[in-house]
Order: C-alpha cells, then sequence, then structure tokens
C-alpha cells in the first residue's frame, strides 16, 4: 500500500480569523478519532492538494504533527460552494488494528460491446461503495470491468464487484452501479419531433378549418359618427 505524509501546525487561530489563515495559503482543519482528543490544525493548502488528489479518502496518511506522527484519513473536505476554495478539512485518526468504514471509489475498466456497437450508452448510476477494513487494506479504487456489457438494459450490479478478499463491501449487492441505455442520436430525435408534428396535424379537427371567419365590423366613419350624434 502507497504512504503518503504531510505535516501540520497546532492552530489557535478560530472562527472568522480564520481568512487571514487561507490567505496566507494554510487551511484549517481537525483531527479527530475514536477515544482521540479533537485537535485544531492548519495545513499547506499546496501540501494537501497533492496529497489529496493521490490519497483520495481511502489512502492512509501519516500525518505529522510536532513530534506525533498519526495515522489519518482524510474524512471531509468543505468546499466554497462559488469558488471551489478549501475552507476546511477534517482528518479522522484510526487504530491501524481496528476496521474502519469508507467509501471506495469504482474504477471502470474496458470499453462495453453495446458501446463499441454503437447501440447503447454507459449509464454511471453508482461511482462508489461502501467498505470495511483495516486502514493499511483500504483499497484506492475497485475495479470493474464493463466490457462484457452487450445490449440495451444490460448491467452490472454491486454483487459483481471482486473485492480484495481482506476488504467487506457493505453496500447491497442488488445495487446497480452501471447500465447500458439505449443511444438517441440528434437525426433521430429530430426525426421523432417532426413525425410527431404530422401526427398531429392529421389529427387536428377538420371543422376547424372549414370553420367560417366573421367579416370583421366595419370602422364607423366621421359621416356616420355625425348621423348618431
Amino acid at each position: 500500500m502507497k504512504k503518503y505524509s504531510i505535516t501540520a501546525e497546532p492552530r489557535e487561530v478560530l472562527g472568522r480569523k480564520v481568512k487571514q489563515l487561507r490567505k496566507s495559503g494554510q487551511i484549517p482543519a481537525t483531527v479527530y478519532g475514536k477515544n482521540v482528543k479533537s485537535v485544531s490544525i492548519a495545513v499547506s493548502g499546496d501540501a494537501f492538494a497533492k496529497v489529496h488528489k493521490q490519497a483520495g479518502e481511502t489512502g492512509l496518511i501519516e500525518l505529522t504533527l510536532g513530534k506525533d506522527v498519526r495515522p489519518v484519513l482524510i474524512n471531509t473536505v468543505q468546499l466554497h460552494p462559488v469558488t471551489a476554495q478549501v475552507l476546511h478539512i477534517e482528518f479522522r485518526q484510526v487504530d491501524l488494528k481496528e476496521k474502519v468504514k469508507a467509501n471506495v471509489p469504482i474504477e471502470l475498466v474496458g470499453v462495453a460491446k453495446a458501446v463499441t456497437d454503437k447501440i447503447g450508452v454507459l449509464l454511471t448510476i453508482l461511482d462508489s461503495v461502501a467498505v470495511e477494513a483495516l486502514p493499511t487494506n483500504l483499497p484506492e479504487n475497485i475495479k470493474l470491468d464493463v466490457s462484457v456489457l452487450a445490449e440495451v438494459n444490460d448491467e452490472l450490479k454491486v454483487k459483481d464487484l471482486k473485492a480484495p478478499t481482506d476488504v467487506a463491501i457493505l453496500d447491497d449487492g442488488e445495487l446497480t452501479l452501471v447500465k447500458v441505455g439505449a443511444l438517441v442520436s440528434r437525426e433521430a430525435s429530430v426525426q421523432a419531433a417532426e413525425e410527431a408534428a404530422k401526427k398531429a396535424a392529421v389529427e387536428a379537427p377538420v371543422e376547424a378549418a372549414e370553420a367560417p371567419v366573421e367579416a370583421p365590423e366595419p370602422i364607423p366613419t366621421e359621416a356616420a359618427k355625425e348621423e348618431k350624434a
């Protein structure tokens, strides 16, 4: 299993003052865990971005805080809703001898035959599954071969995943992961719209077309106005 590491510093800045921390390139964070006292820390934004890209939520990270080295997982990353800037991080400290639960990404392998034959499009229903394993055994991903999908409506479910023997999948085996949907081309969509328009025109009441058109009421002339007066 790959090892990742990051260095943190104790953080005393709290509340709204953390804005200044972010401006300096640091990200406020917290370390918590079972039987672990929560600690406020700060980490380098650049260092975290690199580690997060490599480790994701399942990679075990050695977090150095002073003289302590703590095994942690990235549990939550809070992002700004507009700028996507990382606002806060939660690291979960784990016991290497105790199993943990985590969501593991699914990596699709191969190309569905239905896609190759241009009769369908591959739809991803779920892109991760919940698992339980020792922290050192958490996989970065679980691969799923989609090349066996040959027809529209063919699908692969959670029970079709092949996880390592030391990893237990917690999700219901009948949940659909990927499915082949019907391929609708742009030309087919246009043709369907034209056929619908023709059908609507044929079914329109004939009486509506033959209904007499009432003549508009004549606009009174100035002379007629004077006669009425």
